[in-house]
């Protein structure tokens, strides 16, 4: 076998180069040079090298088998694990708690479903108007989602429906030339559901770990202003208020000489209510503790009831005020603004239309654009949150992947419905855990009590005054305002704080869809510019410069690294060896090979060696297969610096090829 090293002055170590054609190594002996520092353990050393070695030879391990072959095996097992029982119960999960379902759980189920049916109701009807489409529609969004969750979920908490979140992105994304036209909205809808479906198969809901949270809060925070700055309009009962959020407020106060002040008290005293009913949710009687308390029968009747109209508050305030408007509308005295005509009964069960009579199916996809992957990914992100939050504090697991699935077929067969794009509620969600759920079956009688009310009960939300709907969704959208937050980002990371400012600014000044990506692009450029920008620890004796950089080295990198080598190899005009540490550097691509041929071939033009140490055996692996020409890889930087001084005894006069006079 020819032997490389005597066309170039290659060492690795203490033993010569002896490379194949082909780039492999050829014995056991030869991985030597690849040796990890000298503080690790010698036997897994050896085990690595073998490894190493086997990867090499063995073309019928992964790591050398031809690329085919090796998508075919990799096919073959998924195909094999897709069709087990384990699988099918991991996609199904209705078939992990179905059977071990009790009477108990029936009733637990039973009330939490029918109290968040009651919470849904007036949302609905009221996030259907952010929107820009009819009340009913809101309602539409409400059912389907529950049911198909009830199969497809692992949370026994989350409930799926109309958010004011994605609402306001359908206002956006999908609103229509056509007055109260639902066409785009519906086309969104199976769209999310697609890519929501899409990535859960594809196992991608890792890509929400990329949005901080940061960022989150301050879009949370930037939409719940605006959706609640959005119904101070009915709340005055003013009519043509822009939807921007910057012309919202300058014509909402320049109309405050219009408020139609009738509207303006049912508003005030809607919300007044709603805050301290919502108080008694949460009321602690103090006795709850204790073990050995008998509380009589009329005081847990009482209580109870106390409960329930705090759980109850949104339907109890709506009801109240519809009666109110209506016994004022019988006789004649019109001074309330009304919810107005609901279209009654079911919706047809149908494909959404890609075109209606003004627009064809590439106007639709065009005026939707980005909104094909921003509103799919906010379902998501609000999804997984919530289920995430509650499960955490619920004390079980829910699968990301699954739940990606179960949000993705719920928007999926929502669309067939007539809903615009659902995900899960934090407020409901809160409802139903509080209410004692204890499976996803709690959405079998949510959605059942929204068909109930579609089908017999719609024509009497005609009286529902439009303020007493603004103030639910004021009331619902104030808790989603995290103002606390800011002082914590200031005292921890500025930084934070900073992509905090960015979003929460960009998002009210710019508009909701640029304003999260804003904040997400300032968040990546945070997160990689220590890549690009690695810290560089530097020892310089006389005539030697030692460099270790703290992490990775990739393309970002990869210039600025060889750039302050050579830099430093320079300095004060005297060219010094180098000895580039790479302990930290877990991987090399494309780039920072070429990067790293170019920096040592540089320095062999201009007399300087540089010399590397403590590469892992992938990176090392990497850079013998690159074929560069005087590459010298040791164990530790002190055989590196023995090598590098056996070189300065050996070199003479002019002759020397590189700088390294050492003392």
């Amino acid at each position: 076998m020819a032997d490389p090293s005597k066309d170039r002055p290659t060492m690795y170590g203490s033993v010569e180069e002896r490379v194949s054609n082909t780039g492999s190594v050829n014995t056991a002996d030869e991985l030597n040079f690849t040796t990890f520092p000298r503080d690790r353990d010698r036997e897994q050393d050896h085990e690595e090298h073998q490894a190493l070695l086997v990867r090499v030879e063995d073309p019928h391990k992964d790591g050398a088998m031809p690329l085919g072959v090796k998508v075919t095996r990799r096919l073959k097992e998924a195909t094999q694990n897709c069709c087990t029982l384990d699988t099918l119960r991991r996609r199904l999960p209705i078939l992990c708690w179905l059977p071990k379902y009790s009477c108990q759980d029936f009733q637990s189920d039973m009330i939490s479903g029918l109290t968040v049916g009651l919470t849904v109701i007036p949302q609905g009807l009221a996030y259907a108007g952010i929107a820009g489409l009819d009340p009913q529609y809101g309602l539409y969004s409400a059912f389907m989602g529950c049911f198909v969750y009830m199969f497809l979920g692992t949370s026994k908490d989350v409930t799926l429906g109309p958010t004011a979140i994605m609402s306001l992105m359908t206002s956006i994304f999908a609103t229509s030339p056509i007055s109260k036209d639902p066409t785009l909205a519906l086309v969104l809808t199976l769209m999310c559901g697609l890519v929501q479906l899409l990535m859960g198969v594809l196992n991608l809901g890792i890509l929400v770990n990329y949005i901080s949270h940061p960022v989150i809060n301050s879009f949370t925070s930037a939409a719940a202003i605006t959706i609640g700055f959005g119904q101070v309009k009915n709340i005055l009962g003013l009519e043509h208020i822009p939807r921007d959020f910057m012309p919202m407020v300058y014509h909402t106060f320049a109309n405050i000489p219009k408020t139609k002040k009738w509207d303006l008290v049912m508003g005030l005293v809607s919300m007044v209510l709603l805050y301290f009913l919502k108080k008694l949710r949460a009321k602690k009687w103090g006795d709850e503790e204790l073990s050995d308390s008998s509380v009589s029968l009329p005081v847990m009747v009482a209580r109870k009831i106390v409960w329930l109209a705090g759980t109850g508050a949104n339907a109890i305030v709506v009801i109240s005020a519809a009666g109110i408007a209506a016994s004022l509308w019988l006789n004649d005295i019109k001074v309330i603004t009304l919810t107005g005509e609901i279209t009654p009964g079911l919706p047809p069960f149908e494909p959404p239309d890609f075109s209606n009579g003004n627009m064809t199916t590439s106007d639709i996809f065009s005026n939707i654009g980005v909104g094909f992957i921003i509103v799919p990914f906010l379902g998501l992100v609000e999804s997984i949150a919530i289920g995430k939050a509650f499960a955490r504090v619920n004390n079980y697991k829910i699968d990301p992947t699954q739940e990606l699935i179960a949000i993705g077929a719920a928007n999926i067969f929502s669309s067939f419905v007539h809903s615009y794009p659902i995900t899960g509620s934090f407020s409901r969600t809160a409802v139903n855990s509080q209410s004692g759920v204890r499976t996803p079956a709690s959405g079998l009688f949510t959605g059942s009590l929204i068909l109930l009310v579609l089908a017999f009960l719609v024509p009497y939300c005609y009286y529902i005054p439009k303020s007493a709907l603004a103030a639910v969704i004021i009331m619902a959208v104030m808790q989603m305002v995290d103002y606390k937050i800011v002082l914590i980002l200031w005292r921890t990371d500025k930084w934070d704080f900073f992509i905090h400012l960015v979003t929460l600014v960009g998002s009210l000044c710019v508009g909701i869809e640029y304003g999260i990506l804003i904040g997400i692009a300032v968040s990546l450029l945070l997160l990689l510019y220590p890549m690009a920008r690695p810290q560089l620890k530097v020892k310089v004796q006389q005539n030697l410069v030692i460099i270790q950089p703290d992490q990775g080295l990739f393309f970002p990198a990869i210039e600025y690294i060889e750039a302050k080598v050579m830099a430093m190899a320079f300095d004060n005009d005297t060219p010094k060896a180098v000895i580039l540490d790479m302990v930290h550097i877990s991987g090399l691509d494309y780039s920072s090979l070429h990067g790293m041929r170019s920096m040592i071939l540089e320095g062999r033009r201009k007399g300087v060696c540089i010399v590397l140490c403590q590469t892992n055996l992938q990176v090392t692996n990497w850079l013998v297969k690159e074929d560069i020409p005087d590459l010298k890889i040791y164990s530790s930087v002190e055989e590196a610096l023995e090598y590098l001084r056996t070189q300065a005894e050996h070199a003479d006069g002019e002759d020397k090829p590189f700088a390294v006079h050492l003392e």
